[in-house]
């Protein structure tokens, strides 16, 4: 796609915000660790409710999302976000049990109740899982910004990159949720402005089904035990996942959490149209669109090109990067709050550190984990491959020593550690024999996850049969 003068304005006008944001909070409102990584446990029900949404809607689930209805899964491809709707209503349950632990990561939960071993292996699973997630993200918006101005692929994925690094590092927590904010904003109302547009560009609605095969419209065309499936996988990946549950534990107070799980469950069903819609557009005309790539990867931007106003290009590259960089710095800062607090910190690292000091290190943290995923973004790896590999290591395992573990109050300390080795041999095994996708209607997550809570049972019975006492409370130190 030759240089486009306005959409890339626009975009370049985003970027300079998030920079801003990053920076004034750093400024005003970062005055110890707990601003930093937990925004000071002071964020009302929008501000956690979009954060959530935004974390959720990557370039997998914009992109990617257009991508799947252009392909095989037409209108059904509705559900690949419309399944994690569903998900956060589950997962309201927890959020509350969540949040009284006053807990800053998901290791040292899991630590507090079966151990230090369990604590150390799920905060090593998940950091490498959220090097994996950043790449894929920072490797998205770069080739946004590499379309719009031409540039090298691998020069726009260092710019996508440094804006990540200053405006995460800067602000943390906070700055990071009142992007996200923003984020989630420009990519539902950019979506929901752009498709009327195009879809008018292209004839209109009945033009555009008129050329469709009539099962590209069938909404449970991928058959209800693959959306089964993926309200299972997102939820398990939700409960176990680091920025979920960091969202949750930013929130005022239990009530708080709750609320926004719903919320978010409502903000992410409407997401989960414009792009679908986007994608079968494309299909419909694609033969009219040029630089479309036959898989479909850029038809969301490709068509919105060809058939729409600079200004509503714009605004759909800028929703892609706001998708894409809304995940990326979640990721970045779950991971080096991770690294300080679970790794320094929980393996004997210098205690008497000052507020500052830890904020500092923290920083420092992003700075370093984020060159490294810039690194790896270069390395030309599949995102899909990514994310599937990175979601599943991070949930199969802990899943039920940090879910169960909230709600079962007399899981004994084995349990815990024993389940989270099993669930993730589990995950490595299904990841093997189904090469990363269904295998028998079951995602490799699902089935980690599914082999955790097993054995996490199987252990209890056979322990509270020979009289073991329980592991100590998740809320003991909140407590306190």
């Amino acid at each position: 796609m030759q240089l486009q003068i306005i959409p890339l304005v626009i975009v370049a006008a985003y970027l300079i915000g998030m920079l801003l944001v990053g920076f004034i909070v750093g400024k005003l409102n970062i005055k110890d660790s707990k601003d930093y990584m937990l925004a000071g446990r002071r964020m009302g029900l929008f501000m956690v409710a979009f954060s959530l949404s935004a974390n959720n809607i990557g370039g997998g689930s914009t992109t990617g999302l257009a991508e799947k209805a252009f392909g095989s899964w037409g209108m059904s491809a509705m559900w690949y976000v419309l399944a994690a709707s569903v998900a956060m209503i589950p997962l309201a349950y927890f959020a509350p049990k969540i949040r009284k632990t006053m807990a800053v990561t998901i290791p040292e939960v899991v630590g507090r109740r079966f151990g230090k071993v369990s604590s150390t292996f799920t905060a090593i699973l998940s950091i490498l899982s959220l090097f994996c997630l950043t790449s894929s993200q920072i490797a998205a918006s770069g080739s946004v910004v590499a379309t719009l101005t031409g540039v090298p692929t691998n020069v726009a994925l260092v710019i996508a990159g440094l804006v990540v690094i200053l405006y995460t590092t800067f602000g943390g927590m906070i700055a990071d949720q009142v992007s996200d904010l923003v984020q989630f904003v420009i990519i539902l109302f950019g979506l929901a402005i752009a498709t009327p547009f195009v879809i008018q560009g292209c004839g209109g609605w009945e033009t555009i089904s008129a050329a469709l095969p009539p099962v590209q419209l069938d909404f449970t065309k991928i058959g209800w035990v693959t959306i089964i499936g993926y309200i299972f996988n997102y939820f398990c990946t939700f409960l176990a996942g680091p920025e979920m549950v960091s969202r949750f534990e930013t929130a005022k107070d239990e009530k708080t959490a709750r609320n926004a799980a719903f919320l978010s469950a409502v903000l992410m069903a409407a997401m989960s149209l414009f792009p679908t819609l986007l994608g079968l557009t494309a299909l419909a005309v694609k033969d009219t669109i040029p630089n479309l790539a036959e898989s479909g990867s850029n038809a969301m931007l490709a068509v919105t090109s060809a058939h729409a106003p600079a200004a509503v290009v714009g605004l759909i590259s800028a929703a892609i990067i706001c998708a894409t960089m809304s995940s990326a710095d979640s990721n970045l800062l779950c991971m080096s709050t991770m690294v300080m607090n679970d790794l320094y910190l929980g393996l004997g690292g210098k205690k008497d550190l000052s507020e500052k000091q830890i904020v500092f290190y923290t920083r420092l943290c992003n700075v370093l984990a984020a060159a490294v995923a810039i690194a790896i973004s270069m390395a030309g790896i599949s995102i899909v491959t990514m994310n599937t590999f990175a979601f599943g290591i991070r949930c199969a395992g802990p899943f039920a020593a940090y879910g169960l573990g909230l709600v079962v109050p007399k899981a004994t300390r084995h349990s815990g550690i024993i389940s989270l080795f099993a669930g993730t041999i589990g995950f490595c095994f299904w990841q093997w024999l189904s090469g990363g996708d269904f295998y028998l209607g079951i995602l490799p997550v699902v089935f980690g996850c599914a082999v955790s809570v097993v054995v996490f049972f199987l252990v209890n019975l056979v322990e509270w049969k020979m009289g073991v006492e329980a592991a100590p409370s998740a809320y003991e130190e909140a407590k306190q």
